[in-house]
């Protein structure tokens, strides 16, 4: 299929099974119910401390507080998405961006009454804790989520500096408000067109050289009238990083997003070394057969992503894609098609493209009382139809876990992409599968391209997180000074074959991770190795592997990536865990050499 698709053949979700508007009275009706939880919860307040040498009463008061906690956090969290999902796809409006301020602010204020639940908490010893769990057995199904907050143990604050922290979150958050908003109104003018963000980044895809070219260039300049604001909003949420990070003595930039993500600093270090190592092997060498293919010693960076057939890229119609999703999830066991089918069956997927829609892509979790809700901007391309695997992986994942509840099922970043790469490397299976030898270059051109992207380019997005954090410990980095480290980071992975044209420098301003979770991007490359180790031990045993699987999955955040891995037989603590995986990548860049055509 090759015509465009139409845009109004896309789904677009809808909310009301959450809320009918946001005049819903359930909105405040869910909110103070949500306070009268948290007020539930405040009445404890002292009680835990009192109860320490009590161990039944302890048991019995974690139990009631942990479940009073999740019920207001199912309520502030409902609300939450429900002005973040509705806000997405109208960033141009003004009247929704004020809804989910206003919301983030109330939620705030009533969470910020239950602080002291996680701080008592960690005013005990570990005997006690473990002697209550033991003598009240109901609460010992908390102990996952008693172990991820004590790991924040040595980093809190008083009472007092934490509820000042929760209130001014709102206002702090109103610099990624401010990112955001810029740029979903970024446009550029592209010949006779004008193009929004998403639209600039998928013509960059393009077969067309010119119209690559083009794309690149608007995109650069309206990056670059932006750029002050962007670099402000950077600027300004690595300060108050900085600050926070002080106060709560961690070690580096980057210590609080791995104790989030209960990984070790030593493992990221090693999948950092391991990913840099393999630049020559991998991204250069791949690059340099790219250009040799294109007749080039060397290619602008617009045409890193250039499709290798010049024909007119193939179109998947939303109904294809949707086959080749559900197809390719059945392969691996019915329950993950079966799951993933409910989502094209109900109104929960927004694939649709539209003015004042943010780019990206992700599935929203809302609560383990609800269910997810899909979010992409689909144009059909085969990236397209791994975006919609990737994310419905993710939706898969958050429903198997949900019976958990809320707190049990929030999983650690690292093991959050786990599904969804599978779920991309499932489809990518069955494409090429099914390509003629003629396709067959361009599917593992793409696939190389996507590993690269997935792995070696988000570890180069990591090492320019840690270079501008360290670089803003000495004051704030004008738009030319972050440029100048982007180029850096970015020459060093993509090698001498791709040429950093003018205006690259200001590509860092698009990259909305940077501004929302700072040092999150890591995440993908440990869930791309990982997932490769994983699809390893599948086609080794296909039938043995996919209840280790669902039941890695089925487990949320009960279970650290150590444990979660260890039926596998897998240690992600080794460098070589990751090596490994980085010469599958290496093999993929290998049999496509056979390919390419000698100079």
């Amino acid at each position: 299929m090759n015509a465009p698709v139409r845009p109004e053949t896309l789904p677009q979700w809808r909310l009301d099974d959450l809320y009918a508007d946001r005049n819903d009275p359930r909105i405040d009706a869910d909110l103070q119910a949500a306070k009268a939880a948290n007020d539930a919860l405040v009445a404890l307040k002292g009680q835990f401390a009192a109860a320490r040498a009590d161990a039944p009463k302890l048991g019995e008061l974690l139990d009631r507080g942990v479940r009073l906690y999740e019920q207001t956090t199912n309520g502030l969290w409902g609300v939450g998405a429900y002005a973040s999902l509705a806000a997405s796809t109208a960033r141009d409006d003004p009247a929704w961006s004020k809804f989910e301020a206003d919301l983030r602010a109330r939620s705030s204020q009533i969470a910020a009454d239950s602080l002291f639940f996680t701080l008592e908490i960690n005013q005990l010893d570990d005997a006690e804790i473990e002697a209550a769990l033991a003598s009240h057995p109901p609460a010992a199904r908390w102990r996952p989520w008693l172990r991820r907050v004590r790991l924040s143990r040595p980093h809190e604050l008083s009472p007092e500096l934490e509820r000042m922290m929760v209130e001014r979150a709102p206002a702090v958050a109103n610099w990624s408000r401010l990112s955001d908003e810029t740029l979903a109104r970024l446009t550029a003018r592209v010949g006779k067109e004008t193009l929004t963000l998403p639209e600039l980044l998928n013509r960059l895809s393009s077969p067309d050289a010119a119209a690559r070219k083009n794309a690149a260039m608007g995109l650069a300049k309206a990056l670059a009238d932006r750029s002050p604001t962007l670099a402000l909003c950077l600027n300004t949420l690595a300060f108050e990083k900085q600050v926070e990070d002080r106060w709560r003595k961690h070690p580096d930039p980057a210590a609080a997003r791995h104790l989030a993500n209960e990984v070790d600093a030593a493992a990221v270090a090693a999948l950092e070394e391991a990913v840099v190592d393999s630049y020559e092997r991998v991204s250069h060498r791949y690059y340099r057969l790219k250009a040799r293919i294109m007749g080039r010693e060397a290619l602008d960076h617009w045409d890193r992503n250039a499709p290798l057939d010049t024909a007119p890229p193939r179109i998947y119609g939303w109904d294809e894609a949707k086959g080749l999703v559900l197809e390719s999830f059945s392969a691996l066991a019915p329950k993950f098609a079966e799951t993933a089918r409910i989502f094209f069956d109900q109104p929960w997927i927004d694939a649709r493209p539209r003015p004042g829609k943010q780019s990206g892509a992700y599935s929203h979790p809302v609560t383990s009382e609800r269910h997810p809700f899909v979010f992409m901007n689909y144009m059909g391309e085969r990236r397209d139809v791994l975006t919609l695997a990737h994310e419905l992986g993710h939706a898969v994942h958050q429903t198997l876990c949900a019976p958990l509840g809320t707190l049990l099922a929030d999983t650690p970043l690292t093991l959050a992409e786990t599904a969804s790469i599978f779920g991309e490397g499932l489809v990518f299976e069955r494409l090429l599968a099914s390509a003629t030898p003629e396709e067959k270059r361009g599917l593992l051109a793409g696939r190389i391209e996507d590993a690269l992207n997935t792995v070696v380019r988000q570890i180069a997005f990591h090492r320019f997180e840690t270079r501008f954090h360290a670089a803003r410990l000495e004051g704030e980095l004008s738009p030319q000074e972050i440029g100048g480290l982007w180029l850096e980071v970015m020459g060093e992975s993509l090698g001498p074959a791709i040429r950093l044209n003018r205006g690259y420098e200001h590509y860092w301003a698009y990259v909305s991770h940077f501004v929302h979770a700072p040092f999150y991007v890591y995440a993908y490359a440990f869930g791309d190795l990982l997932v490769r180790a994983l699809m390893e031990k599948r086609r080794e045993d296909p039938e043995g592997f996919a209840p280790l699987y669902e039941a890695l999955l089925s487990a949320g955040g009960t279970k650290t990536y150590v444990e979660a891995l260890a039926p596998f037989g897998l240690d992600p603590r080794e460098k070589a865990f990751w090596a490994a995986g980085m010469k599958q990548i290496e093999r993929l860049v290998d049999e496509f050499e056979t390919l390419v055509p000698e100079k």
